[in-house]
């Protein structure tokens, strides 16, 4: 076992990445490609069966547990954005390096495109047995929106680009939201729950417009392969040519949702914290360990005014 242990290690050394942004993009495609694996993975298995395996809310927990894991996958490493949009956001946020965002935004659309091969390798069959081995995009046995997202039949672009747009929006919401530690934001271990839960009620609150794709990668990086496989140029141009719908409407929606929640909610916790850190300096630096122990000041050992109380009280 030893001799298994000092050959191996060598090995593991030498296949480590040493470049910081090689291994951030690699986590990127490897989370969005679980996304798109268990998600649309999910619309297959629903369209292939003809609803007898699957149906709408399915789908949308397919989604959601594939963000999760996504997370889960990425998190420590890139920090888990699978998504250009919010990739995008927070670049303007000041809160990621603007030289790293075309990066990122193709390996999640790379990501996006792999998985969503995976998925039709896997239900290859049963995806040519819906019309007979014709691959439609549009039409009663269409098979295409197993992959790219598409209008429904009443929906207008300018209405379908405000549904990508808030859903987004609310999205980058709870996201920020989630990762807050200054406001009520969750555990870190509970964070990629937390998200996935978000992506699983934006699909059952606004997924019949158009499939909910709120992420360029998601609906951009299976629409090529859709193109590459078989279905044509069509993608491109079905529901009015939407195609590129999926993909301006996120990213303008991720930045609203994050202006919004950076000037209701973030400026406001970050004023409340310093006016606890104003009102209370010693006891901050004591929790910082700035003050040694027993030198405690009478200051930080009673308790800041109102303190004990209920956050809701």
């Amino acid at each position: 076992m030893e001799r298994v242990r000092a050959f191996c290690r060598p090995v593991c050394e030498s296949l480590k990445l040493k470049n910081r942004l090689v291994r951030e993009c690699l986590a990127e495609f490897l989370g969005v490609c679980i996304l798109i694996l268990f998600g649309c993975g999910a619309v297959a298995q629903m369209v292939t069966s003809h609803t007898t395996r699957g149906e709408f809310l399915s789908v949308n927990l397919g989604f959601g547990i594939g963000a999760t894991f996504g997370v889960c996958i990425a998190g420590e490493i890139s920090g888990a954005h699978l998504n250009p949009a919010v990739s995008f956001s927070l670049c303007l946020l000041g809160r990621f390096p603007w030289k790293k965002l075309p990066f990122y935004m193709f390996f999640q659309t790379l990501g996006g495109f792999v998985g969503a091969a995976i998925v039709y390798g896997v239900h290859h069959d049963g995806i040519h047995a819906v019309n007979n081995g014709t691959l439609s995009v549009t039409g009663p046995r269409a098979t295409a929106f197993i992959f790219g997202t598409y209008p429904a039949p009443y929906l207008t672009l300018p209405n379908g680009f405000i549904d990508q747009l808030i859903g987004t929006g609310t999205l980058l919401l709870c996201i920020l939201a989630a990762v807050d530690s200054k406001n009520n934001g969750a555990p870190k271990a509970l964070q990629p729950i937390f998200i996935g839960l978000a992506i699983l009620a934006i699909g059952m609150s606004m997924g019949s417009n158009s499939g909910y794709a709120i992420n360029p990668a998601r609906d951009f990086g299976p629409r090529l392969l859709t193109l590459a496989a078989g279905w044509g140029t069509e993608v491109f141009t079905a529901g009015g040519g939407w195609w590129w719908v999926p993909i301006v409407a996120p990213m303008v929606g991720a930045v609203l949702g994050s202006l919004v929640y950076e000037l209701l909610i973030e400026l406001h916790t970050l004023e409340a914290q310093r006016r606890a850190e104003a009102h209370c300096p010693d006891q901050l630096k004591l929790k910082k360990g700035v003050v040694q122990e027993g030198d405690v000041p009478e200051s930080a050992a009673a308790p800041c005014k109102g303190e004990g109380k209920s956050q809701y009280m």
